[in-house]
């Protein structure tokens, strides 16, 4: 059951004093704060039962990861969709990779079969993942068992999140303790044994502290032969109320998933390889992934009074990751009956410490209103990295044949002079500030800018590279928008934004002698779009962008021993996406993108000039709908397309389009009780998911069947 506070201001408040009590509050907890804790102790605390769907079931009216102020969607001016707890408990979302389905202008890359990877906008990324604001940038699966909503901004966004943001960012934001009970668990049964538990637990712990536990436990199989995971994880969190005007929420995380690292299958005549969706390349046996995550957390809410308000966010967190594989290396020759396998191993082991402060100042001058925020963020990254390379009898690689592509012999994983093995110190100072003016009824501003000093100090231990390394960068990152409103629920916008990307990399792990003295990677971000409330429960939006990535690092075709830094690539696009509560008895949500993402012209790599991004498709659409036919009876249907997608940048090997439907069916037990059932990919379609290059590629998962029990009590 859903629960939200209701506030009652004491009779010796001014009613001026009340209204600014009240605002803060609402705007903290739109933001995912617990601004309950700024409530008095004596004041009186009500409790809401929320029966049933609520009336904005997959709307999320505003959100504060795009500006840091709590701010509505209709007036941020840049494309946002939102994913509500609703929407992954209706289509039982286990994975990042259903998240990104339904988000027009961002797409799933494979990620080796060990991580999370978004391609926005054309560009992809594994670190350009958040929780309530902060980097979660290591490279795994994340789960959803203790999250309110996934938010995904598209376009650049360095003024608010630093360095990468170069085609958008995913932000997940957390369940936070509440001073009403929660009690929350669900079951889940699936095809191929699959098998997840959670449960979601909150009390008050008196007048002046909450506690929330939110935990998770899976063990499950997979369609693809001898492919596992088990995942666990447990997410205590408290609020305490430090008096009238303050608050602190604590929270501790301990995440952990281990599963078979799975590469799919190779291609062959410039097409994935047409075999049996369950087959599996290489040696499960040997192919793992686990990732251990432990993370601390801190939020401290100040309310000076007058308009002006104080956060402090701090997160620790380490993580120790660590995969190995063997798997399919290259492409199945013309006419062949064999497949060559390569391995290796490569261990990660980081330690995030980042801590942002940020001063909130609202006011009016004259006819405007501004909402002012400075901030100052410092961070320091510690990593470890060691790759080694598999070895089949002395030999790099080794052939099966197609019809048992399994391989059974022994492997020895050592390092090769090739192989990484490094040590980083990343650390960052970053101010920040930025202006929303409301100029009147019909117009707004946004203005922002950000500093950044990242400095790394780089270790390399392999064989006949430059041992030590460092390097400063100092990129100033604008943010501008404008928003046009002709009538309330319309606002028409433009916006420009820069991010960039150290030499370091994604990952911290791609700094080298040859690269040092080049400035960051550049992205500029142009968009135009409009956004409408068609009613108060359906909203509408639409997004122009040309977006342009700069500063790329090429060999001078005129002398090898030397790089050039050109304009590396464009992404054009168009996103539409709509969501709301269409009645009282029909919920939906959808989006479609048209994307146009190419290589530019680059000197002694004509084979490549022009061609289309890596798993980027023209078009793509999904749309999803939920019926309540009675208060106990509801089913969804929902299908997705997607059109071909290269897996490589070489445009050699082509993923064809499909179209897939999913479907789902809901009964109410009683007031506490819901059974719902899950089938993806209703007409049992076969296709191809995803890739990570030309020979790993996923099969789409055949039909498959989740029933779950959730529990409200």
């Amino acid at each position: 059951m859903s629960h939200s506070p209701v506030f009652a201001v004491r009779t010796t408040m001014t009613p001026i004093a009340a209204a600014v009590r009240l605002a803060l509050a609402g705007a903290l907890a739109a933001s995912g704060v617990a601004a309950y804790a700024q409530t008095p102790p004596e004041a009186t605390l009500q409790e809401v039962n929320v029966v049933g769907a609520p009336d904005n079931k997959y709307v999320v009216k505003s959100s504060s990861t795009a500006t840091k102020t709590d701010t509505l969607v209709r007036d941020t001016p840049q494309a946002i969709t939102i994913i509500s707890k609703d929407l992954i408990r209706d289509q039982n979302m286990q994975s990042m990779a259903d998240v990104i389905r339904y988000v027009p202008g961002i797409m799933t890359a494979q990620g080796e079969g060990n991580r999370d990877t978004a391609v926005f906008r054309g560009n992809n990324s594994t670190g350009d993942f958040y929780i309530d604001g902060v980097r979660d940038d290591v490279q795994y699966f994340r789960d959803f068992y203790n999250i309110e909503s996934v938010e995904a901004l598209k376009g650049s966004n360095a003024m608010i999140f630093g360095r990468g943001g170069s085609g958008g960012v995913i932000n997940r934001v957390s369940k936070q303790p509440l001073w009403t009970p929660v009690r929350e668990a669900s079951l889940t049964l699936g095809s191929w044994r699959n098998r997840r538990a959670t449960a979601d637990l909150g009390q008050a712990l008196g007048d002046n502290a909450a506690l929330r536990l939110n935990a998770m436990v899976e063990d499950s199989d997979s369609y693809r032969d001898n492919v596992n995971v088990q995942r666990k994880g447990i997410n205590p969190t408290v609020a305490i109320r430090a008096g009238s005007n303050t608050s602190i929420v604590l929270g501790y995380e301990h995440f952990q998933d281990e599963r078979t690292a799975d590469r799919g299958v190779p291609s062959y005549a410039g097409l994935p390889l047409v075999t049996d969706p369950g087959k599996f390349f290489g040696n499960p046996e040997l192919s793992e992934a686990t990732v251990l995550a432990n993370a601390f957390s801190a939020v401290l809410d100040h309310d000076f009074g007058n308009g002006l308000t104080l956060r402090n966010r701090s997160r620790y967190a380490n993580y120790d990751k660590f995969y190995q594989n063997v798997y399919a290396s290259q492409a199945v020759a013309a006419g062949s009956n064999q497949v060559t396998l390569g391995a290796y191993s490569n261990a990660t082991e980081r330690t995030n410490l980042f801590n942002q402060t940020d001063l909130f100042y609202t006011l009016n001058a004259g006819a405007v209103r501004h909402k002012l925020v400075a901030g100052l963020e410092l961070g320091r990254q510690e990593t470890d990295n060691l790759r080694k390379t598999g070895r089949f009898s002395g030999a790099t690689s080794t052939v099966v044949s197609l019809a048992n592509p399994v391989f059974g012999g022994p492997v020895v994983f050592a390092p090769s002079g090739t192989d990484a093995n490094n040590h980083g110190v990343a650390t960052v100072a970053s101010v920040y500030v930025q202006d929303q003016m409301e100029l009147s009824a019909q117009w707004q501003v946004i203005a922002g800018l950000r500093y950044d000093r990242f400095n790394v100090k780089f270790d390399n231990a392999a064989p006949g590279a430059t041992p030590h390394l460092e390097v400063r960068d100092t990129p100033v990152s604008p943010r501008v928008g404008l928003v046009y409103k002709p009538v309330e629920a319309v606002s028409v916008y433009g916006s420009y934004s820069i991010a960039f990307q150290p030499r370091a990399g994604d990952q911290l792990g791609s700094l080298t002698g040859a690269n040092r003295d080049f400035d960051p990677e550049k992205f500029k971000n142009l968009e135009l779009g409009a956004k409408w409330d068609i009613t108060p429960n359906v909203k509408a939006s639409v997004a122009l962008y040309q977006l342009d990535r700069s500063n790329v690092v090429v060999a001078d075709p005129q002398d090898s021993t030397r790089s050039l830094l050109l304009d590396g690539q464009t992404s054009k696009g168009l996103e539409l996406g709509v969501s709301g509560k269409i009645n009282q008895a029909w919920s939906m949500t959808g989006g479609y993108a048209y994307q146009d993402a190419k290589l530019k012209y680059m000197p002694g790599s004509t084979v490549l000039t022009g061609k289309t991004l890596a798993n980027v498709p023209k078009h793509s659409l999904s749309l999803w709908n939920r019926y309540d036919f009675s208060q106990q009876w509801g089913a969804g249907l929902g299908v997705v397309y997607r059109g071909d997608i290269y897996a490589a940048v070489d445009n050699a090997v082509t993923l064809p389009a499909y179209t897939r439907v999913d479907a789902a069916l809901f009964y109410k037990l009683d007031k506490n009780y819901q059974l719902q059932m899950n089938v993806e990919n209703l007409f049992d379609k076969a296709y191809w998911a995803s890739a990570n290059n030309n020979n790993n590629i996923t099969p789409g998962s055949p039909r498959a069947v989740r029933v779950t029990l959730n529990a409200r009590f």
